[in-house]
This record gives structure tokens, C-alpha cells and sequence, in this order.
């Protein structure tokens, strides 16, 4: 009797844990779906504010196509860039660039290109700057980071990208020079980029990735 009521408890508590770990696994599965659909979500906004949905009607995230430069961009991993598509013309490209040279580590951006070489927008995705210092490039913490927006490389001439203390066009913060120094470096590479590259960018047929 004893051994048969072991037994059956065994059987039940072998149940209950298959049962508990596929509750599990189903969870985690089902968030994993979760967590990529807010992950895409979220890149797609990032991309819709600096090409708003009037100025293409093609989805970014499927037009997207890799990118490992590192000495302009300053990439440290192979990543993606996005073209903007209008009726299949191009109107912008969206690239992924990295300030290497920050205050206190690497800052992460997306810099969006119109095809006549004007910069269409640029945001910080990440970045380790001092809070009430550097961190104003953040788009949330100030309008700082769209001083940008509609320069070129004739506009300023490329010797006046640089912030106003070396004797640039571009505003820096009180008390933190490094910081919008090292972004507006990267947004001129970036440009520079774009314009030795923009033939073999700008023919890169509609991409699907995964395709």
C-alpha cells in the first residue's frame, strides 16, 4: 500500500512538472514573440521620426540591408541601414553610426540622409554621457540634436563642422564640450559616407530580410 501510494505520488509530481515546465517553455515563447514585436515596434517609430510616413509609403524595416563600417560610421558589429522609398524611388537613407569618442564611452546613432545629401534627422539610441551634461543629445532631454537637420557638407562647409569652441557653426552644452563634439564628427563621417557611397547605396534593389 505504501509503495503503491509512493508510486502514484511520483506519477503525479512527474505530471505536474512536465505540465509546469511546458507552461513555461509556452510562456517564454509567447513573450519571445512579445519582446520582438515591441523590439520592431520600436525601431520603426525611431525610424518614423526622422522620415515620417508622408515622405514614403514602404516599410523601412523590410527595405533594410547590412552595414559594417567601421572607420566612418564607427560600427563595432555589423548592422543595418534603412532606405526610404517613395512609389520605389529612394528619398532617404537611414544609417546606424557609432560616436566612439564620448565622454565616457560609445554613443549610439541613427542618421537619416535625404538623397540630395541633407541630413533628415538624427537620434541617440544609447549613451553612458553625464545626466545634465552631455545627456542633452538625447532628444528627450533637449532639441539640441535636431540642429542638424537640413545640413549638408556644403552646409556648413566642412570646416565649420565642428561645435562653436573649435571654432564651428554647432552649439556645445555649458560644462560638456566632448560630447556634442564627438556626435558632430560622426554625423559629418556619416554625410561624408553617404556621399562617397550613395551610387551603390541608393541601387540597392526593395530587400526583405530573411529573404
Amino acid at each position: 500500500m505504501l509503495g503503491e501510494s509512493i508510486g502514484r505520488n511520483s506519477l503525479l509530481l512527474g505530471f505536474f512538472a512536465i505540465l509546469s515546465t511546458a507552461i513555461i517553455a509556452g510562456t517564454y515563447l509567447g513573450s519571445q514573440d512579445t519582446i520582438r514585436k515591441n523590439i520592431r515596434m520600436a525601431e520603426e517609430r525611431a525610424l518614423l521620426e526622422i522620415i515620417p510616413k508622408s515622405r514614403h509609403n514602404n516599410s523601412m524595416l523590410e527595405d533594410a540591408h547590412g552595414i559594417s563600417d567601421s572607420e566612418m560610421l564607427g560600427l563595432r558589429s555589423e548592422k543595418k541601414y534603412y532606405i526610404a522609398r517613395q512609389d520605389g524611388a529612394a528619398v532617404g537613407v537611414i544609417f546606424p553610426a557609432t560616436a566612439r569618442e564620448g565622454y565616457t564611452g560609445d554613443i549610439d546613432m541613427i542618421i537619416g540622409i535625404n538623397v540630395d545629401g541633407t541630413i533628415a534627422g538624427v537620434r541617440v539610441l544609447s549613451h553612458r554621457e553625464t545626466p545634465g551634461l552631455g545627456d542633452a543629445i538625447d532628444r528627450k532631454k533637449s532639441t539640441w540634436i535636431d540642429g542638424f537637420i537640413n545640413k549638408s557638407l556644403l552646409n556648413p562647409t566642412v570646416d565649420l563642422w565642428k561645435v562653436k569652441k573649435d571654432k564651428g557653426v554647432f552649439d556645445q552644452f555649458t560644462g560638456a564640450t566632448i560630447t556634442p563634439r564627438a556626435v558632430t564628427q560622426t554625423v559629418l563621417q556619416t554625410l561624408q559616407y553617404f556621399n562617397q557611397q550613395q551610387h551603390d547605396i541608393l541601387k540597392q534593389p526593395i530587400h526583405t530580410e530573411g529573404q
